[in-house]
């Protein structure tokens, strides 16, 4: 669950951000604004990784 409140009180007692422009900010600004680390990006050979390790099933999804 995102913590909205303690995000709009940081905003607002750190870097005084106003209600309605914080919720102006998209999440890549938040981040950027509270420094909070950029979600990792997954690599070519990650996700190869993933898919021999969970290959799809067939059967499973026949029919869909």
């Amino acid at each position: 669950m995102t913590p909205w409140g303690e995000m709009l009180r940081r905003a607002a007692i750190e870097f005084a951000v106003p209600p309605g422009a914080f919720w102006r900010l998209s999440l890549k600004e938040w981040r950027g604004l509270a420094g909070a680390p950029a979600a990792p990006v997954l690599a070519r050979s990650g996700l190869a990784a993933l898919m021999a390790r969970f290959p799809d099933d067939d059967e499973e999804g026949a029919g869909e």
